[in-house]
């Protein structure tokens, strides 16, 4: 198999798959150049930092038992066509498998997701717009695409987006509740972006007074 390459990783979480302890590998490697990412330092396929993904496995074999799952972060996972072996791999050490993902490349979405238990999916903006926060053309069309086929897949999941307010303000926001309830989805986080000390980047209006403004549109909605 084709090595997984990895930026760091936790060996222990609670915070990345609501309600399960897991470890959480982040992956090297995106395609997208979004402003407000959090881990630009997990953009590039290679790094001085790289992590063996052997390591990291022999300690998951060692944790049956103790932890819920494995979640694959980044970066973007499905960057790295290694990923499927990586979680059969982890699947084989009795571990479920969680996966966050932006759905950029359908195609190996679709090719992972009978693997999955859990998607943690973040969706940037309307999917007609995404290429303003991307830097990728078209970019809006695969994410649809990886969004429609989690939906019909039945794989429990959180749809979260992040409100940089450069990048996204309320018009944006009702658009998005709109398309995305259309679309049948539900458990909607919008999330606050954070500077490199961990501190939140206020938006325009607060997430609260956002949330209240589009629950006409779509009801489930919570803020982080």
């Amino acid at each position: 198999m084709t090595e997984l390459r990895i930026g760091g990783w936790q060996p222990w979480s609670s915070c990345d798959w609501p309600g399960e302890l897991t470890a959480t590998v982040f992956c090297r490697g995106c395609p997208w150049c979004c402003p407000y990412c959090y881990n630009q330092s997990l953009r590039s396929l290679r790094g001085d930092d790289e992590i063996a993904w052997a390591g990291v496995s022999a300690f998951l074999a060692t944790r049956r038992g103790l932890l819920d799952g494995v979640v694959f972060s980044g970066g973007e996972p499905l960057a790295q066509s290694a990923l499927f072996e990586a979680m059969a791999e982890v699947r084989a050490l009795g571990f479920r498998v969680g996966l966050h993902t932006g759905g950029f490349a359908p195609e190996r979405f679709a090719r992972v997701l009978p693997l999955v238990d859990w998607v943690g999916f973040d969706v940037k903006a309307p999917f007609d717009e995404y290429d303003r926060i991307t830097g990728a053309a078209e970019s809006g069309k695969g994410a649809r695409a990886s969004f429609e086929m989690l939906l019909s897949s039945g794989v429990a999941y959180e749809l979260r987006t992040t409100v940089h307010p450069a990048v996204l303000d309320s018009a944006a926001l009702t658009r998005m509740a709109a398309a995305l309830s259309a679309l049948g989805a539900e458990n909607w986080v919008l999330q606050a972006p954070r500077n490199k000390d961990g501190t939140s980047i206020p938006a325009a209006l607060g997430l609260d007074e956002l949330s209240s403004a589009i629950t006409p549109v779509f009801p489930a909605v919570t803020c982080r």
